[in-house]
């Protein structure tokens, strides 16, 4: 299938409506920059925070100052207009997948259904003790530390359990899906992370970079809209006549 070109419309927005209604397989790559207009922070840069300060979750003080800081805030906004957006192409079967480094569940929130969080999420907790899962952010909404039924230990979220690791099921998923997307929505994120999923993407496949910044991606997307991700797909939605 053969996209149009870039430089034959002076209007952005069209050219991205134009690429969606042509396109068979669209993956969208999120970051931090969608869930801004929410209000809340990414639970990454509480992870990293605690990391480097050596505090884990913990029955004691530091799991109570942890809980307001994060999962209160957390758990008091809503999806942006943009993740739900992308909710409402993935009904239209254009979206077969969103990558993202999010952990705070968003999208599934927003319920998107084919989602791969590549550094796991509050949606992957597993028992510090035993190794036990228990997956689901519900687990993250009580206001006391959740504890294993099986031996008592302490459940932490993936993200923190593996210091930021790879969550391997969900890079799979992201490999799969940008292997055949024909076009690449890339929404709020500064990295492509390289050989995680990147490298596996078509050669041919159109990339869209939306993001109110500069980054890395301006010199290899083919269109570069440099406006916040709920702004955009407001108008966007509008001229393809989609309500969200």
């Amino acid at each position: 299938m053969k996209f149009p070109g870039t430089n034959k419309c002076t209007d952005k927005i069209q050219q991205l409506s134009d690429f969606i209604d042509l396109s068979k397989s669209i993956v969208a790559i999120t970051g931090a920059g969608i869930s801004v207009s929410s209000g809340g922070m990414t639970y990454l840069q509480m992870a990293i925070s605690n990391r480097r300060a050596g505090v884990t979750p913990r029955a004691g003080d530091s799991y109570s100052s942890f809980l307001p800081t994060y999962l209160d805030n957390m758990f008091s906004y809503v999806p942006s207009y943009a993740h739900y957006a992308l909710t409402e192409l993935e009904k239209e079967e254009k979206l077969i997948g969103v990558i993202t480094t999010n952990v705070d569940c968003m999208h599934t929130i927003a319920v998107t259904k084919n989602v791969a969080e590549i550094q796991g999420s509050l949606q992957v907790n597993c028992c510090s003790k035993c190794g036990q899962h228990y997956d689901g952010y519900e687990i993250w909404k009580q206001k006391e530390l959740p504890i294993c039924e099986s031996c008592g230990g302490e459940i932490l979220p993936w993200p923190l359990y593996s210091h930021i690791g790879l969550w391997d099921a969900d890079v799979r998923k992201a490999r799969d899906w940008i292997s055949k997307a024909d076009l690449i929505l890339v929404i709020g994120t500064q990295g492509n992370y390289g050989g995680v999923y990147w490298d596996y993407r078509r050669k041919d496949a159109i990339i869209v970079q939306i993001n109110p910044g500069h980054t890395g991606f301006d010199h290899v997307a083919n269109l570069n809209i440099h406006e916040g991700s709920d702004e955009v797909f407001e108008k966007l939605n509008k001229k393809r006549g989609t309500n969200v």
